[in-house]
């Protein structure tokens, strides 16, 4: 891993062992991007790839650089629009005179070991300096004196850039910052797909691919959370690269609000990726000496192939950028009383749900909405962190301590960001809520969303919360968020900040997690936001694992969980077994498949196991002992999709040890068909030369014959069962375990 200089050619060269970016100042002092790929041999000078051909009706710099230097064809690295370059920019700053034209050139760089802390925004990190080196390059407009620095951290043993930008106010007049993208990355040519993950409540991250086409491609958020419809990841890759072989690059936001991740292919064929900030309805303000930073945007290489992009990104946000007790311990086995009984509820109800999960091996009881203030229903109650005694005489302290005295954990579910209109903190704070004066005022769920860019309001809630968690045994906290922001105005800014609340509203957010992880260290965080709307690196950082849908149906989650693996650890996806008929989409599925899909994630359950036959509850003591056998590897082990349930009837997938001797597959067939193909399907991962012997079978293959020939499926869907022998249905699954002898 280096980043060198060549002070006489002016280029930069990031590489490793994987990959290289190299980088040149022009002699105008602008920036300019060379080379993004697999790793190149360094040489002194790179200029060969810039491209300087006359071009009809082409805008040139300036008559000294005429026919020579356009940034309508140069690839830039934080362009600016308007300076012959016409396409989306990086960065556009509104001066005092109205103008948005900026030139960035080059001032200095530094480079350092390690990699920075990004101030009051979450990001990876290194936990030793030879993990990383980083890059920083200072460009300052002449005009304005707006400085830009753009952070580089190379990773030593991966394909993986991570990148930020910090923009200074040095001159002497104030400035609107419009737009501050974290990443852009001109790419020389547009054969690639467009890979996204998008959908809605209850159906997240689909994966969604289309060839790259002139024009733009693009997926964003303007909804004030990161949002259940795009997530805030996209790939670029090769129309030949699939699984397991080929060229791809991903780009992923760790951020929590409003984004836009964007593809602009002119009609050269040059593609420009931005990824950062929605510049939409964002706005704000530097004065003299303010600083504006970006959200870090993380960019990983590949040439292997899919699986092996996305082990890049799950191994990177599993050890560097999720944090804290819980980031390298498997997951408690929990019980949430949801869907078991809504607000219908009282102590003595829950301590009953509590120990018949304890007596199949559940290790944590989770109580979730409508335990506080006056919650009998979701018209009332949010704001009143405060426990209901109706319900629980003893309050969360007595209820906590009768869950532990059973010899389980307990863990209790918040909405901290919302408000009813029928709660004593908004009759007692009216304008606390997100608001425009003499306007109406949207609802969803008969809630509303607090002014979290007040530090004040943040305060508050903290205060509560600190209360009830430093009175009672509390090991869990659900973190939900229920709707999205309308009507974005805070009665506390002035009108030329109002395009900072958005922003301010997720620092806030993320300033009450940095308070609340810090004090409680040893509480397991998981984020929700009616299931996925927040499934983003930006919690990560504070909540190591999130809620990934509520959409508890296996057979939709197979979907849900395949397309969010593409970016983040499986130790990450919060995953339950739930009821039949399913609470969401009604459909009945078999015991063993809500477990075997559930699996794959933290594991738990979403019902009451008392309503359940005793043969169903000795099934859920038998999962609950095969988890606790193999969550470690299921959750930190090295995780390949192998047929993706976007094109088939069957999906699977697989996690193998670190050390290659253990492996679980996961196998599943959405209907059943009749005397089918017999099937077979290729593992990936293993030791060539180690003898792996199928568990509860007499049957053992060396890894080259799983991973070249295939697993044969035992798949009795012929339509006639021999000898009482196994049966085959709609939403079968199977669950192999493969031992290295």
């Amino acid at each position: 891993m280096s980043i060198i200089f060549n002070e006489q050619t002016k280029t930069f060269h990031l590489t490793n062992n994987k990959i290289s970016y190299i980088m040149s100042i022009l002699p105008t002092g602008n920036l300019i991007q060379l080379y993004f790929g697999k790793k190149v041999h360094d040489r002194a000078d790179f200029s060969y790839l810039i491209e300087t051909s006359a071009r009809p009706t082409t805008t040139y710099i300036s008559e000294e650089y005429h026919n020579k230097y356009t940034f309508t064809h140069l690839k830039q690295e934080y362009p600016v629009y308007g300076t012959t370059d016409f396409r989306h920019p990086a960065i556009e700053i509104k001066q005092a005179n109205g103008s948005t034209i900026s030139n960035f050139c080059y001032k200095s760089h530094s480079i350092s070991a390690g990699k920075p802390k990004l101030a009051n925004l979450p990001a990876t990190y290194t936990e030793n300096d030879n993990e990383a080196e980083t890059l920083t390059i200072v460009l300052e407009d002449d005009v304005t004196h707006v400085q830009v620095e753009l952070l580089y951290t190379l990773f030593a043993k991966a394909g993986i850039i991570a990148r930020s930008a910090k923009i200074t106010n040095t001159g002497t007049q104030a400035v609107h910052l419009t737009t501050a993208m974290s990443l852009c990355l001109d790419l020389p040519d547009c054969d690639y797909e467009w890979m996204q993950f998008s959908g809605s409540w209850a159906r997240e991250r689909h994966l969604k691919v289309r060839k790259l086409e002139q024009g733009i491609t693009s997926v964003e958020s303007t909804r004030g959370a990161s949002s259940h419809e795009h997530n805030p990841f996209v790939i670029l890759k090769r129309p030949s690269t699939d699984e397991n072989k080929g060229t791809a690059i991903g780009f992923s936001l760790v951020y929590s609000g409003n984004f836009l991740a964007q593809a602009e292919v002119d009609t050269h064929d040059v593609t420009r990726v931005l990824i950062g900030i929605n510049p939409f309805a964002f706005d704000w303000k530097l004065d003299q000496g303010e600083q504006f930073q970006t959200p870090e945007a993380v960019m990983v290489y590949t040439d292997k192939g899919l699986n092996d992009l996305s082990q890049t990104y799950q191994k990177l946000y599993q050890k560097r950028l999720a944090r804290g007790y819980w980031r390298d311990r498997p997951r408690p086995i929990l019980i949430n009383n949801w869907e078991a009984t809504y607000f219908d509820f009282n102590e003595d109800k829950l301590v009953k749900i509590a120990q018949k999960a304890k007596e199949c091996g559940v290790e944590l009881f989770v109580l979730d909405d409508g335990w506080f203030g006056k919650r009998t229903s979701d018209t009332a109650g949010l704001g009143d962190w405060t426990p209901n005694l109706d319900l629980l005489p003893n309050g969360i302290k007595g209820l906590s301590k009768r869950i532990e005295e059973l010899g389980m954990k307990f863990g209790l579910w918040i909405e901290p960001e919302m408000t009813n209109m029928n709660s004593d903190l908004y009759r007692a704070h009216l304008d606390w809520i997100l608001h425009v004066p003499e306007r109406h005022s949207s609802e969803c769920r008969h809630q509303y969303v607090l002014d979290y860019s007040r530090p004040e309001v943040v305060d508050y809630i903290y205060n509560m919360l600190d209360k009830i968690l430093s009175e009672s045994h509390i090991s869990y906290i659900k973190w939900d968020m229920n709707r999205y922001i309308t009507e974005c105005y805070s009665v506390k800014l002035p009108a030329d900040r109002q395009g900072e609340v958005f922003h301010r509203y997720i620092l806030g957010v993320y300033s009450l997690y940095e308070r609340l992880t810090t004090k409680y260290p040893h509480i397991l965080f998981e984020s929700c936001a009616s299931g996925g709307a927040r499934f983003d690196p930006g919690i990560l950082y504070y909540a190591p694992q999130g809620w990934t849908s509520d959409d508890t149906d296996a057979i939709e989650r197979l979907k849900i969980q395949y397309g969010t693996s593409y970016c983040y650890p499986i130790s990450s996806m919060g995953s339950h077994v739930s009821v039949v008929p399913n609470h969401q989409i009604y459909r009945n599925t078999p015991l063993y498949t809500r477990a075997n899909v559930a699996y794959f994630g933290t594991f738990g359950y979403e019902l009451d196991l008392n309503k359940l036959t005793l043969e169903e509850q000795e099934d859920v003591k038998q999962q609950i002992k095969f988890m606790k056998k193999y969550r470690e590897v299921i959750q930190f082990g090295t995780f390949y999709r192998l047929i993706s349930p976007f094109e088939n009837n069957v999906t699977a997938w697989m996690s193998v040890s670190e050390d290659k001797k253990t492996v679980i597959v996961g196998w599943y067939r959405v209907l059943n068909g009749i005397n089918l193909p017999y099937s077979r399907i290729k593992l990936q991962g293993l030791n060539d030369d180690f003898c792996y012997e199928i568990e509860n079978t007499e049957m053992q293959y060396f890894g080259d014959e799983l991973m070249n020939i295939g697993l044969i499926i035992n798949d009795p869907s012929a339509g006639q069962v021999q000898n009482g022998g196994p049966t085959s249905c709609d939403f079968d699954s199977k669950i192999y375990v493969l031992k290295a002898k």
